[in-house]
This record gives structure tokens, C-alpha cells and sequence, in this order.
């Protein structure tokens, strides 16, 4: 008796820890820890909720953000590539198994090898890059693994037909091996690039839940629609819901009850879509006012919206994280190292590679850019838990740099305000200065 009563108890926590996930507010953080002091449960039960909840669509776990409270009906991260992917990658064509073609692969494995090892290496949801070795189409098809032969080759009519009979597709491309690994790699990569970004679709929020109003609605409907719903602005939609106009209470305020909002509305109203950066957002709304963003598709019809406050909160939490190791400004980046001088003051030194080479043979002006806004936005990350967007830049190329050239870049903090940073920034080759920049970002306060 006593064990079911611990069973039926650990079952009411448990609903008890999903009804607080679901309550959280759309942007919030939430740990193992921090739920299992806050409710007063065992670490293990925390887990097991979140775990629940992260299955169900309520949270979601991102690498360096950690666990953030998202709408159920988020974005579903597009991890792996899927084989019709891959075939318009490589612009091929489609030689068998077509009913498989919206399987993803988790890897892909070069077929320069002898059969029996080649076996070792292939596995259900692989693809195998081979010539024109049919015997070794017929072996990845049999483990389960999607086939793309390179060089333009064909295969016979018995892999088709396997190909068909396990709906896993076999592929064909003009490219060789080497050529195709590259573009399938990255593309793997920007895959990755974009999954650890947070996007508005993680933090949507659904229009039923705040509404929306349509053209011929009056500010009638607007007060009753805002009184049930505690929000005091809303998209405006035409017959196929797509986004006209926003109203807000200052819009009808004086105006007849009968009046229709069409006349009272903002026309063509900024709007941002489900792949919209979440920092992008944030930036034009601190910049232009504005409280909340229509969510559209591609025909301009609503989908959600997203209040300024859930960007915000949700900014502290997507600060720029470290792991985007294969962007370009990444790569340039990444072999500078930071210290003090005398007075405290940052500075940065590398070396100037051949990758950095402009149509000259001099250091491209577009890196040097580059290179001074890094070292302005390390300037600028020493202000806080605070996120900026570059707003202005003026640069002064004074002299060429070789490659090769050893390269000191100091930042210098001109003026800093709760809305906008102004920074210096001097690049310097053996005590000489060679460019210069003066950068004004725009400050998203997250905290």
C-alpha cells in the first residue's frame, strides 16, 4: 500500500510540475535545479516533467540558452537533411525508390573502400557516395542506406527495383566524389548554423490568443474583442487573413462605436515571418516602438503574433552564442586573441591570413571591416547582459596591410547610454595605424 500511495503521490507532482511548465510565460528559462527548488521536488521528478514537456512542445533545449518555455506549436528544428534535399544540392536526378525521398540521413559515407569494410560503415538512415559499383548499391540498400552515384553514372534494373522495394532512394549527379562530400557538407553545416539560432518560431505566439479583427470590424467589436482577450491591440485581416493593418486603443479612442477600424488602423503595418532572427525582430521594434509584430507566411496571412516583452525576455536567453564556429566572420575571427594593456583597455592581436586576401593580394577592406566591428561588439559585451545592432559605421582604409602582417586592434568605449554605444576602433601594424572606424550601435535592453 505504501508504494502505491509514493506512486499515486509522484503522480500528482507531476501533473503539478506540467500545469506550472504550461503557465510559464512564453521566453522563460527554467532548469532542473531551479524547478526542483521552486516546487520542492526531487531533481529526478523535475527531469521527468521536463523531459515530458520538451517531447510535448511546451519547452525547448538549446545549446549555451538551455531550456526556454515555447509556444506548443513552434518550429520543428530541421536537423538533418532529407534525401530531396540532398538530390536538388547536387542537382541530380532520381534514378529509384522515390517513396523514400522525404527519409532524412544522419550521415553520409564515402564508398572508396573495399566492400566488406564499406559494410562496417554503413547503417540505416546513411547515404553512401560511390561510382559506378553496383555491388555496392545493392549493399547500402540493404542496410537500409540511401545511395548517390557520382560521375553521372547509372545502375541496373535489379538496384532500381530494390531501391523501390525498400523506399530508399537511389541518386545520380554529374559531380565526382570529392565535389559532392563538399556540397553536401556544407550544407550540413548551415543546417547547423541555423538550428542553434533562435527564430521567431520558437516564441510565436498563436493569433487565437490574442486575436485578431477583420476590415469591416467596428471599434465596437474592438473593445468587446480587447476585454475578453486583456490586450489592447490587434492585427487587422482582410477576407483571406492576410495582414492590412494594426488598431490600437489610441486608435479608437473618441471615435463612434459604429465606426469601422479600417478607417481607424495603421496600413501596411511591419510584420516578420516564422524564420525571422529573434534579435532582428527585437531590433526594429526597440527601434520604431513598436509593442507587437504581425507573424505572416508568404502570402501575408497571420499566423501569430509576437509581443516586444517576449523578444526581450527571450534575448537574454539567445545572446550570441560561441558554438557558430563555421560562419565566415567565425572562421576570420578566430585566430585573434584578447588582452589588457597598461590601462585596462582590450586589445586584440592576430595574424593576417591568406583567406583575408582581397583581388590585391592585400588584406580584403570587407574583413577589415568585419574584424573592426568584432572587436567593437566585445567592446560593447563588456556593458552587460545587453545586446547591440550595428546602426552606422564610418571606416578609414588609411594604408594596405600584407598578408601575413601581424595586427593589433584596440577598441575604445566613446559614449554609452541605455539606447546607444558609440566605440573607436584602430587597427595597427607595427605601431602604425592602418584603418579606423567609428561604429554607433543601438542598445536591446534584455533585463
Amino acid at each position: 500500500m505504501a508504494g502505491s500511495e509514493t506512486t499515486g503521490g509522484e503522480l500528482t507532482k507531476h501533473e503539478q510540475l506540467m500545469q506550472y511548465i504550461r503557465d510559464l510565460p512564453v521566453g522563460t528559462r527554467i532548469s532542473v535545479r531551479q524547478m526542483a527548488k521552486e516546487r520542492e521536488v526531487s531533481e529526478g521528478t523535475a527531469y521527468r516533467a521536463l523531459k515530458e514537456a520538451e517531447q510535448i512542445g511546451y519547452v525547448s533545449t538549446k545549446e549555451r540558452i538551455g531550456t526556454v518555455r515555447v509556444d506548443k506549436r513552434r518550429r520543428s528544428h530541421p536537423e538533418q537533411l532529407t534525401f530531396a534535399e540532398v538530390l536538388e544540392i547536387v542537382q541530380g536526378s532520381l534514378l529509384g525508390g522515390e517513396e523514400g525521398l522525404s527519409k532524412t540521413l544522419h550521415k553520409f559515407v564515402i564508398g572508396a573502400m573495399e566492400l566488406d569494410e564499406m559494410a562496417g560503415y554503413i547503417d540505416a538512415g546513411s547515404l553512401l557516395i560511390v561510382g559506378n559499383r553496383e555491388n555496392a548499391h545493392r549493399i547500402a540498400l540493404a542496410h537500409g542506406a540511401g545511395v548517390l552515384v557520382t560521375g553521372g553514372f547509372g545502375t541496373g534494373a535489379d538496384v532500381k527495383q530494390l531501391a523501390d522495394e525498400r523506399q530508399l532512394p537511389i541518386l545520380t549527379c554529374r559531380h565526382d566524389t570529392f565535389t559532392v562530400a563538399s556540397m553536401i557538407n556544407r550544407a550540413m553545416y548551415d543546417r547547423l548554423i541555423k538550428r542553434k539560432i533562435m527564430m521567431i518560431a520558437d516564441l510565436v505566439e498563436p493569433s487565437a490568443r490574442t486575436g485578431s479583427l477583420k476590415q469591416s470590424a467596428t471599434v465596437a467589436d474592438f473593445l468587446k474583442t480587447s476585454a475578453e482577450t486583456g490586450f489592447s491591440r490587434f492585427p487587422v485581416v482582410d477576407e483571406w487573413n492576410r495582414v492590412v493593418g494594426m488598431i490600437t486603443s489610441k486608435d479608437v479612442v473618441g471615435s463612434a462605436a459604429t465606426q469601422s477600424v479600417d478607417k481607424l488602423m495603421t496600413r501596411r503595418p511591419m510584420t516578420v515571418a516564422m524564420n525571422t532572427p529573434i534579435a532582428s525582430a527585437a531590433h526594429r521594434m526597440v527601434s520604431e516602438g513598436i509593442e507587437l509584430l504581425p507573424v505572416v507566411d508568404r502570402q501575408r496571412k497571420l499566423t501569430g503574433v509576437v509581443s516586444r516583452a517576449e523578444l526581450l525576455r527571450a534575448m537574454q536567453f539567445a545572446n550570441r552564442p560561441q558554438q557558430l564556429g563555421e560562419t565566415f566572420d567565425a572562421l576570420m575571427w578566430a585566430g585573434f586573441t584578447e588582452r589588457r594593456d597598461e590601462a585596462g583597455r582590450l586589445v586584440f592581436t592576430g595574424l593576417a591570413t591568406p583567406q583575408m586576401s582581397g583581388p590585391l593580394g592585400t588584406l580584403s577592406e570587407g574583413v577589415l571591416t568585419m574584424l573592426m566591428q568584432q572587436a567593437a561588439a566585445r567592446a560593447a559585451d563588456e556593458l552587460g547582459r545587453r545586446e547591440h545592432m550595428l546602426e552606422n559605421m564610418t571606416t578609414y582604409f588609411l594604408r594596405a596591410i600584407a598578408i601575413d602582417a601581424t595586427l593589433t586592434i584596440q577598441p575604445l568605449m566613446i559614449e554609452a547610454s541605455r539606447r546607444h554605444v558609440k566605440v573607436e576602433v584602430q587597427v595597427m601594424q607595427d605601431g602604425d595605424v592602418m584603418a579606423k572606424a567609428m561604429l554607433t550601435a543601438q542598445t536591446i535592453d534584455a533585463s
